[in-house]
């Protein structure tokens, strides 16, 4: 597959921004995604763990987290659209084609995610109370988390498929004999795939750093409970911050020939040393945990480290198609819509930082509240949750309106 015919397959109306705006958005979005499944898939363990356990402060963990896995999920969706959307703007050859050779896996992995979604709710519904009555229908919870890793699985091996435009013709037709069928994952790595996954456990640590920091903030009594959410968090981050440098370690030892320069470069580095900073972080701030903002600030910082994960994997997928493929992301042609991008930084930013703001702030007041009756937003709390309902409307009406005139003309 020769540049000219890489370049051939490209979108020829062009992107309506910078590319560098779409890389740059991929990664940070990456980020927030995979931060999302990390959680998701560490909770939804935990939850396997405790749920079915004699001890009670297991049994109120599980509780707690069957709560966090089931909305990471939608989180995970929901975030996850953006950074393939990202990918296929400005490496459309790349993408299209590995979703085009692997078409069934593509179909597929939305109806195992609908599954593995349905599996979590029946495990939830069927259990009401797992402090007092313990777990129920494990098996559902089991087979979430089986059909939720098999989605990463394969959103794993498309996006690696694209990496390989040299072998796209022998998959496509093998033997001279042509394969539309679309049947097969054709490639993978399962150090690289296993290596995110591995994440999942010192990232669900800085989630029950947060966590616990919140229950403190409620004037949580069980002091028994909080020092066990301290020991488990820690344990996660040290144990599985080890376990995936050794994965991520046994990665970089088998990378194939045309991204070995990747293995010992400074993005690397940059990478190992974000995450070994996360991991550290809980021993060098100790009883600052119990103060402030400092148990939140573990999360915040084991998100940074994600966003310079997320960047170091981007400059090994650009650097790899630039250096062995002849593509460069950067000089694809521009045809500015100011419109279009202005309308997405004013959604991220305005419309979507203020609902999420009014959000956690309800969140946050009412797991603080500890006096008679139900939590009650104050007027200011009130008024940015109108201004965000005001806003969402205002957006539709200006998206279809827009819409109807563009296409009545």
């Amino acid at each position: 597959m020769t540049p000219e015919m890489l370049y051939a397959l490209r979108d020829q109306a062009g992107v309506p921004s910078h590319p560098a705006v779409f890389l740059i958005l991929g990664v940070l979005t990456f980020a927030l995604h995979i931060a999302a499944v990390q959680v998701m898939l560490g909770a939804a363990a935990l939850t396997l763990r405790g749920a079915f356990s004699t001890d009670l402060k297991w049994r109120r963990l599980a509780a707690a987290m069957i709560t966090t896995a089931k909305i990471a999920v939608s989180v995970a969706i929901v975030l996850g659209v953006a950074p393939l959307l990202f990918v296929q703007v400005i490496y459309d050859p790349f993408w299209y084609t590995s979703n085009v050779l692997s078409a069934w896996w593509v179909i597929g992995f939305i109806m195992l995610l609908i599954a593995g979604y349905i599996a979590m709710y029946v495990f939830y519904w069927k259990n009401h109370d797992i402090v007092a009555e313990g777990g129920r229908g494990g098996g559902w919870m089991v087979l979430s988390l089986a059909l939720l890793l098999a989605v990463g699985w394969i959103v794993h091996s498309l996006t690696y498929q694209m990496l390989f435009p040299e072998q796209w013709m022998d998959w496509y037709a093998p033997n001279g004999q042509i394969d539309p069928s679309g049947r097969s994952l054709h490639l993978s790595h399962l150090p690289r795939f296993l290596f995110f996954i591995a994440l999942s456990a010192p990232v669900t640590g800085a989630w029950l750093f947060a966590y616990r920091r919140y229950l403190q903030g409620g004037k949580e009594s069980d002091g028994v409970y909080l020092a066990f959410l301290r020991g488990l968090a820690q344990q996660l981050m040290l144990v599985g911050g080890v376990v995936a440098v050794v994965i991520g370690a046994v990665w970089m030892l088998t990378l194939p020939e045309k991204m070995a320069w990747f293995a010992g470069s400074v993005w690397m580095w940059m990478a190992l040393a974000a995450l070994l900073a996360v991991v550290a972080l809980p021993l060098v701030l100790r009883e600052k945990l119990d103060t402030g903002f400092w148990g939140y600030a573990i999360f915040g910082a084991g998100a940074v480290a994600l966003i310079v994960v997320g960047a170091s994997r981007e400059v090994l997928r650009f650097v790899t198609l630039l250096g062995s493929h002849g593509y460069n992301a950067l000089d694809y042609r521009i045809t500015m819509d100011w419109y279009s991008t202005l309308l997405f930084f004013i959604t991220f930013g305005v419309l979507g930082g203020m609902t999420l703001a009014y959000l956690l702030t309800v969140a946050w007041k009412a797991g603080q509240h500890k006096g008679d009756g139900p939590y009650v937003p104050s007027a200011g709390v009130t008024r940015i949750g109108q201004w965000s309902v005001s806003l969402l409307v205002i957006w539709t009406l200006l998206y279809f309106g827009v819409g109807f005139w563009v296409w009545a003309r």
